[in-house]
């Protein structure tokens, strides 16, 4: 009976989840319903998180439409979860409030489900029977009103309370009730079980062992029919009463066999344990590995040390046998001791480099491999936090102006910049950018950047201009971005340190040499300007002028990266300033001009004439955020999901269904997604695969390669991107 004492609130959770969704079918709208039914199924299936999220959408509509009922339903799913992270008495808080709103709508199958859950919580887990009894009686007057399952269920509660608290004949009464019905309840599996379960107990009590043998086997032979939705843990807690009953009767052969059956199925949590277990013992060898490699390489120079040192000792005593044994040859000993001296210390010169050397190569491999693993450490949750943002805004209009969502969107951002910033300085210092070649419309591109400035001028109240110079072709070649990233720096700059100004944008020809036009870039603004003893400074790294303690100025880091991309297009930059005067940066770069080229490049342009298609794509990835976000992302754009959480499961959903995509993730426990794509092109599946990883692109492009993979983004990314590349592999695919 104590099993059944644990196991009995969850099972009938999950039957209010299902008895929820299908009441609500006529009486709310399809999101409310929608809402209603996703909070029940993430409830069955533990995922607290999720089904509070789908309760509070729904509880924030019924609200709005001012829907007594749904309110008190959303109510009830979120003291359910509660009482699955085990706060209870926020539980019953939720269940009094869905109370009043029940009785607003005069909803008696409501009520009936909020005091039976109340009598739950206080008889099971506040461990106030008493007050638990109460609540279940009162259930009761509501769930004859409704229909004999509810009235079933409300009753196996209440019998188990009292059994639980050895009151065997009050319990047995409210038992014989049930006992009439049980036998037409025949799709209702749990209650049958529950049913057998408690009159095993009832006769075990009253020294029936026969009959109590029979009915524990009958509830023992439902946990082994594996009906669906029917909790398989309910025939671990079988196997242990009956193992338990055979052993208080002395029936030891009986109760060894149903105490391995128990400890047969509870193998797979065990073999869950052993795996956290080899995951931390895996980590401590590595610790280990670590730091034998230090002591190993500690001893070396120890070695190498000592046979200097040696080296040393002979050199002197070679030469004092030369001094002593031979003085008529002073003079050419002499020559040749300058000479070996000179030779020595030529020689450790070479090892002193050489030990630099290798120290600059090692220092150089760890700062790849830090920069390498806090960007994926970094960039993992911002995604989450970006998109999980984006998705709140868009789902939550009435919160459109609060500015604690605001701050959050801001501070997630911010936060990115900062990591892309630091990330863009270690590529140029490890010369790893290289610029490409594209054909734009300057002054359209200076129109988009003003653009996406506007809201900074404005808060600032600055006027930004824009003036560029007529004999500059329409169209010009070069790298568009890196330009856009430029000047985005520069004026961003200006406008944080101008206030009730102006920020000028200026584009002026000033020469064509070697098939090249030099344009000249002015960014002028009225601000406060720069103290002349802090100019020559502004272009370091992490430098920042006159930074307040309750402003962000950013990383220090814009204007590092804003000279090294001028150096990579082999241009210059001046900077003139005056305080509270304002300041003027100066650059000019080389372009390409692409008057000849306009039509050869929208000849080149494919357009996809193809009737919109709807993809199926599988979703590898093992973040639950993460997963969120990118399902929603891709439902909203009309695709559709499926979420494998590790490659083992993503090979058994390819074996049942089709896809048009897989979306992988590189980093996931169990098994990567390098070794998850090759298992899968072994089994000759050949759709689309796309990296989506956290780590830069450069840094997985061969193994990705390799391993088969078709293409890889980096997290957080562009979702129109994402979209275009998915859509031009599966076309390649089915040409």
């Amino acid at each position: 009976m104590s099993y059944l004492h644990k196991i009995l609130l969850p099972i009938l959770c999950f039957v209010f989840s299902i008895v929820t969704f299908s009441q609500i079918q006529n009486s709310e709208t399809k999101t409310i319903k929608k809402y209603l039914y996703e909070s029940g199924k993430y409830l069955h299936s533990s995922q607290p998180e999720l089904s509070l999220q789908n309760a509070k959408k729904a509880l924030a509509l019924a609200i709005k439409k001012n829907d007594e009922s749904s309110i008190a339903k959303a109510y009830n799913f979120i003291g359910l979860n509660f009482v699955e992270i085990y706060d209870f008495d926020k539980a019953i808080d939720y269940y009094n409030k869905a109370l009043i709103h029940a009785a607003n709508a005069n909803n008696d199958t409501i009520k009936s489900w909020l005091y039976n859950n109340l009598g739950n919580v206080y008889s099971y887990n506040k461990r106030d029977d008493e007050t638990g009894i109460k609540y279940y009686l009162q259930s009761l007057e509501f769930a004859r009103k409704v229909d004999i399952i509810e009235f079933t269920y409300n009753k196996l509660n209440l019998v188990n309370t009292y059994f639980e608290k050895k009151r065997y004949e009050e319990g047995k009464v409210h038992l014989s009730e049930v006992r009439s019905h049980i036998d037409s309840l025949k799709q209702e599996y749990e209650a049958q079980f529950f049913y057998y379960s408690l009159n095993g107990d009832y006769e075990a009590f009253k020294g029936n062992f026969g009959i109590a043998e029979n009915n524990l086997l009958r509830a023992l032979a439902i946990c082994q029919s594996k009906y669906k939705n029917f909790n398989p843990a309910h025939e671990v807690g079988m196997n242990k009463s009956l193992a338990e009953f055979y052993f208080s009767r002395k029936q030891y052969d009986k109760a060894y066999k149903y105490l391995l059956a128990t400890d047969s199925l509870r193998e797979l949590e065990n073999e869950a344990q052993r795996n956290e277990k080899v995951k931390g013992l895996v980590e401590q060898i590595e610790k280990e590995e670590v730091k034998r490699d230090l002591i190993k390489m500690e001893a070396d120079k120890r070695v190498q040390d000592q046979k200097l040192l040696n080296i040393k000792i002979l050199i002197i005593l070679i030469g004092v046998i030369f001094l002593t044994t031979l003085t008529i040859l002073y003079s050419q000993l002499k020559l040749n001791r300058v000479r070996r001296k000179s030779n020595e210390e030529l020689r450790e010169a070479n090892e002193e480099l050489k030990i630099a050397k290798e120290k600059a190569e090692e220092a150089s491999k760890v700062k790849s491999q830090f920069v390498s693993t806090i960007s994926h450490e970094l960039r993992t949750p911002l995604y989450g936090v970006i998109g999980i943002t984006d998705i709140i805004e868009v789902e939550h209009q009435e919160l459109e102006n609060s500015p604690h969502l605001k701050a959050l969107k801001f501070s997630a951002n911010y936060l990115l910049s900062l990591v892309n910033d630091i990330l863009k300085v270690y590529k140029f210092e490890e010369n790893r950018v290289v610029l490409e070649n594209n054909l734009f419309n300057l002054e359209d591109k200076l129109e988009t950047i003003k653009n996406s400035l506007d809201n900074i001028a404005l808060k600032y109240n600055n006027d930004l201009l824009i003036k560029v110079d007529k004999k500059i072709p329409e169209y010009i070649i070069g790298d568009s971005i890196r330009l856009s990233q430029i000047i985005l720096n520069l004026v961003s700059n200006s406008l944080k340190f101008t206030h009730d100004g102006k920020v000028t944008i200026s584009a002026d020809l000033v020469k064509e040499q070697d098939g090249l036009i030099f344009i000249q870039f002015k960014v002028i603004d009225t601000g406060a300007g720069i103290p002349e003893e802090y100019q020559d400074k502004v272009f370091d790294k992490f430098v920042q002028i006159d930074r307040k303690e309750d402003d962000y100025q950013g990383t220090g880091l814009g204007l590092t990266i804003v000279k090294k991309l001028i150096e990579l297009f082999k241009g210059d930059i001046q900077l003139e300033s005056k305080v509270n005067k304002g300041t003027t940066v100066t650059f000019t770069i080389p372009f390409e001009s692409g008057e000849n080229k306009v039509n050869e490049f929208v000849n080149n342009i494919e357009v996809d004439l193809s009737l919109p298609k709807t993809y199926k794509i599988l979703v590898v990835e093992d973040n639950k955020i993460n997963q969120i976000v990118t399902k929603k992302l891709l439902e909203n754009h009309k695709f559709q999901c499926e979420i494998a959480d590790d490659g083992y499961f993503a090979l058994e959903l390819l074996e049942k269904h089709q896809f048009d995509a897989i979306l992988m993730d590189i980093n996931m426990p169990k098994i990567n997604g390098f070794e998850t794509t090759k298992l899968i092109r072994q089994k000759g599946v050949t759709i689309p695969i796309i990296a989506v990883t956290a780590f830069e692109k450069e840094e997985v492009q061969l193994k990705a390669k390799q391993s088969g993979i078709d293409d890889i983004i980096a997290k957080p990314f562009d979702a129109r991107k994402l979209f275009q590349m998915i859509r031009l592999h599966v076309n390649n695919k089915e040409e």
